[in-house]
């Protein structure tokens, strides 16, 4: 077609018809609130009683996208591949009846815009409220199907009132491990803490030193109260990010030992911080998992994250002065605890090790013990002194450096001895910083025969080194044995391991230990209770205050939203990437008019001091799904009927399945969330359900990682990135820096072609925006859905988008005149075969969309457009089965052709096609023949062929008899109508 047909063309499906056609249906949508789904009660329920019984029948669909974080950069085209796949689904679950709830919100609050603030003195609001402009404008343009009723942002007062009011739950609550759990079956639920404060009084929970409640002062009942809290103050280790200004959960902590965000050193420091008792539902968030429709890939780091260990406690006796910061057995003799699963190598224990931070380093000796050499004082004159330079060693280490399997492992004597209490033998305490507070007790056992860093440990300080496990044949005598064995030099007058493999000598070791008190079996986990404080500004408020005691209260929940006020400076008052020792100090404590308040409480007004730390940017996302089918409720973070209905057991894709633990139906996002917001998310679920507040004990019935977009780069000869976009391509396969026989070029000099992220750093990225102007919406959406499995990363190649295009093109073409723009179709009745195209495709189509196989969909789509594009003309049975099912990818072109066929109304919610099972069955089916395993002809037969006749044909075959040549024919297998093998 020449230029001048081109431009005589008016009705041709170009990207400027393409981007009309799409604003146009964007908004009407957006005029007649078409994706917005009703509640069966409430603001969002229909006014009419019998309207609303109507929706509370009806099934329904939850789908979800993970929040999105609105970054100054906007999207590029990787982005939306989750969004784009979720609206697909949205928009087919629609046309089957369901009341699809499908919507999007921010999670506005974070460091990004904070550190924005801190450099520009900009508010982080307004760079915020810009950046969700940006994303909502990009979303629209797109086609997204989302319910506008049921937006919000985290940093929306509206919003994080609930987040506080949850936290409030999470606060006045206490784990009870022994009572009956509120799905039938289980044991160990939350409580209300008044609950708490009964079972004291009454003596069904002992007091923490075990005297009577009613002997206790306030301040002792209130310290009683605080320590079984799920949320509290600890003044323990965490990890310290002077380069933030704040403190980081272990999840926020990569696995270089750096922080997720900024990639600054983290250190291990003692600060007082809120926590939040996650460890109380460790067995849950791990059996539970197994309830999920989630890919085993996540639930497995959930799994290895919370790691859940079977083994045993172990009792080291200890003599030290001031030792009251450690636990005595009934005799009043001070025991050091150590968690092992490997209690069968006890008898090898020939020394101990305690991590820095460990309260024993607080009760050593004045002197040292008679006969300690140099090179276990390191040089200092008293224990107080070495380990105080060592601690001070240790705290400028991230915990990674720490325990690097290729760095020395250096210790020293804390001038403590202990006694193994299988062998009575005295065996020295050593503080070394390849053992960490944070996983087990801070203290192990060392024995060296059978690990390895324990093995150069003792070679180093000269240690005994006594084998308790066979080594197998062919063992280096001179490193440690890890493997199985049978058990060696592990007997004493009460209890005798030798010859027993691991298992048998676990279980008589650990009943041993149990009979003389020294140990007990026990389950440990990885798992650590989420640090919930950071000292930020760009965060939700606590609703706690501080009274003149020290103590904390909670803001009473008709003070809520306790809102961020305004402060002069958002940046910490201490930040100095390079000095590990400096104090954070949260900017909220700058505001002394907001910091220093009179509430009355209940006994009357008094002076009280508010929190000055935010909570992390996951609390407001650990509950957006609830938020979701109620966003509107001023009275509740979500009324319990609009709940159950959305998220309930038994309801949506749970219905029918055995302990369906409810929530979302189908929640999309990124693998990088496995052990953060999920694991979190669940902690808080979880806790509303016990307490009653929801009908569900899960969030997220079934999740889905979405794959990667990946995308070309290049580096220049300093290996610096150059704009992908501006480099050029060249056949040249001689040249001496050509790639495959390509040379890639930028302002005329070769560059290196690579293949990564797409992302700002490499210069290679490519905006939604570019997409939509070149192409318009639909071609992206159909081309990010058609790049392959949704699960798997997939290349970017922008040239390749024009065959997403001309698959558009030629459904336009197909149904509407390009010249007039008049209707093609044609309302004779369609041919056979045409209609057992359209029927295979109306079931495939169904079913790959069901089951998220977006890309078959398209496959299936292009063969039967490129089918009925070969027709005179398309009969309206066809073209509007076959517009209906493109419209999920494309929607806009799709709306267009609809009314184009005649329809007034919008086909969203138009019943997607139906299959006739008789067009699906085959007329003929392809029989292949083989002789001696090779294929050598194909027949088309009748599905219903007998055996015989399919034998008799295939023998009959000229192909066939070709190939035999005459030779005797020794056996035909036949499998009809598919196969038939003959042995010649």
């Amino acid at each position: 077609m020449s230029e001048n047909d081109r431009n005589e063309t008016p009705f041709r499906y170009t990207p400027q018809l393409a981007n009309e056609i799409e604003a146009r249906w964007q908004d009407r949508w957006a005029a007649e609130g078409t994706f917005r789904a009703p509640n069966p009660t409430g603001d969002l329920a229909p006014a009419d009683p019998s309207e609303r019984e109507a929706v509370a029948a009806r099934p329904k669909v939850m789908i979800q996208d993970m929040f999105p974080y609105p970054s100054g950069a906007g999207l590029h085209v990787g982005h939306p591949l989750g969004f784009i796949a979720t609206d697909v689904y949205a928009r087919y679950q629609r046309t089957t009846g369901r009341n699809v709830l499908y919507t999007m919100g921010f999670d506005a609050f974070g460091l990004p815009a904070e550190q924005y603030a801190v450099a520009t003195g900009q508010h982080p609001r307004t760079t915020t409220e810009a950046n969700m402009e940006t994303y909502r404008r990009q979303l629209r343009q797109l086609g997204l199907s989302h319910d506008d009723q049921r937006t919000f942002a985290t940093i929306d007062p509206d919003y994080y009132r609930w987040t506080q009011w949850i936290f409030l739950q999470v606060y006045n609550s206490w784990y009870d491990p022994q009572a009956p759990g509120r799905r039938p079956g289980t044991t160990g639920r939350a409580r209300p803490i008044e609950e708490l404060e009964a079972a004291y009084a009454s003596g069904e929970v002992p007091t923490p030193d075990g005297r009577p409640w009613d002997e206790l002062d306030a301040g002792e009942r209130a310290d009683a109260v605080d320590a079984r809290r799920l949320a509290y103050l600890s003044d323990a280790p965490v990890n310290w990010v002077p380069g933030l200004g704040t403190v980081v959960a272990n999840e926020e902590v990569t696995a270089d030992g750096r922080s997720e965000r900024g990639n600054f050193p983290v250190f291990k420091r003692n600060l007082p911080q809120w926590m939040m008792r996650i460890t109380a539902y460790a067995d849950r968030l791990v059996d539970d998992l197994d309830r999920l429709q989630w890919p085993e890939s996540v639930a497995s780091m959930q799994r290895n994250w919370i790691g859940r260990s079977t083994g045993a406690a172990v009792f080291f006796e200890v003599a030290v002065p001031n030792a009251a910061s450690l636990p005595a057995d009934a005799d009043g003799r001070t025991r050091l605890e150590v968690f092992t699963t490997r209690p069968d190598t006890l008898f090898g224990a020939t020394f101990m090790v305690v991590a820095p931070e460990h309260p024993v380093a607080d009760a050593v000796p004045a002197q040292w013990p008679e006969g300690t050499g140099e090179a276990w004082t390191g040089g200092h004159a008293t224990p107080a002194e070495a380990v105080a330079a060592y601690r001070q060693a240790a705290a400028r280490k991230s915990d990674l450096d720490r325990q690097a399997d290729d760095r020395a492992k250096t210790g020293v004597f804390t001038g403590i001895w202990a006694t193994n209490p299988v062998t009575e033998e005295r065996v020295p305490v050593f503080m070394a910083d390849y053992v960490l507070m944070g996983y087990g007790t801070g203290a192990i056992m060392a024995v060296p025969a059978q690990d390895q860093r324990d093995w150069d440990f003792a070679t180093t300080y000269e240690l005994p080194i006594v084998r308790t496990v066979q080594p197998s044949e062919g063992h280096d005598e001179d490193t440690a044995f890890t493997g199985e064995g049978p058990a060696i030099n592990s007997a004493n007058e009460q209890v005798d391991l030798n010859g027993l493999g691991v298992a048998e000598a676990k279980d008589r070791i650990i009943a041993h230990l149990e009979s003389t008190g020294s140990g007990h079996r026990t389950i440990t986990y990885k798992l650590r209770d989420w640090l919930f404080s950071r000292q930020r500004y760009w965060g939700e408020p606590f609703p706690i205050v501080w009274d003149a005691d020290g103590r904390a209260h909670a803001v009473p929940a008709d003070q809520l939203p306790v809102e961020l006020p305004e402060v002069a400076d958002y940046s910490p008052k201490t930040y100095d990437p390079e000095d590990w020792d400096t104090q954070p100090e949260s900017p909220l404590g700058r505001n002394a008019d907001w910091v220093n308040v009179t509430l009355d409480l209940g006994d009357g007004p008094q002076q009280y001091r508010r929190e000055t730390n935010t909570m992390p940017n996951w609390a407001g996302s650990c509950w957006y799904e609830l938020r979701y089918t109620d966003p509107t409720n001023d009275q509740a973070f979500v009324d319990p009927a609009v709940e159950e209905y959305w998220m309930g057991p038994g309801r949506g894709f749970g219905e029918g399945v055995a302990d369906d633990p409810g929530g979302v139906d189908l929640y999309v996002g990124g693998v990088e969330h496995a052990v953060l917001h999920l694991l979190y998310a669940r902690f808080w679920h979880k806790v509303l359900f016990d307490l009653g507040h929801l009908s569900s004990d899960e969030p997220f019935r079934r999740l889905f990682n979405q794959g990667m977009v990946q995308a070309f780069a290049f580096r220049d000869d300093r290996g610096q990135p150059v704009p992908a976009a501006e480099v050029t391509e060249t056949q040249a396969p001689d040249h001496p820096r050509a790639q495959n026989g390509i040379l890639y070029e930028w302002e005329g000099q070769p560059v290196t072609r690579e293949y990564g992220k797409m992302g700002k750093s490499l210069k290679n990225v490519v905006t939604p925006d570019e997409m939509c102007a070149q192409y318009g919406a639909d071609v992206f959406r159909v081309y990010e859905m058609s790049m392959g499995p949704l699960d798997a990363s997939r290349p970017w190649e922008t040239r390749a988008v024009v065959g997403s295009q001309r698959f558009l093109q030629r459904l336009w073409r197909a149904i509407v005149d390009e010249t007039t723009g008049e209707l093609l179709v044609t309302d004779d009745a369609a041919q056979d075969e045409t209609l057992r195209a359209l029927h295979r495709t109306i079931a495939g189509v169904a079913d790959d969309f069901e089951n998220l196989r977006f890309n078959t969909a398209v496959s299936k789509l292009i063969e039967l457009t490129n089918t009925v594009t070969k027709l005179p003309a398309v009969p309206r049975e066809v073209a509007e089965p076959l517009v209906q099912m493109v419209a999920p990818l494309a929607p806009h072109v799709a709306e267009e052709l609809w009314s184009r066929l005649g329809h007034e109304s919008s086909l969203a919610t138009e019943p997607f096609p139906q299959a006739d099972e008789a067009m699906l069955v085959a007329e003929t089916v392809t029989c292949v023949v083989q002789i001696k395993g090779k294929v050598r002809d194909r027949l088309e037969v009748s599905p219903e062929i007998p055996a015989d006749d399919l034998e008799a044909q295939a023998l009959a075959s000229e192909r066939v008899q070709q190939f035999i040549d005459g030779a005797p024919v020794r056996k035909v297998i036949v499998k009809a109508p598919t196969l038939v093998n003959i042995v010649v």
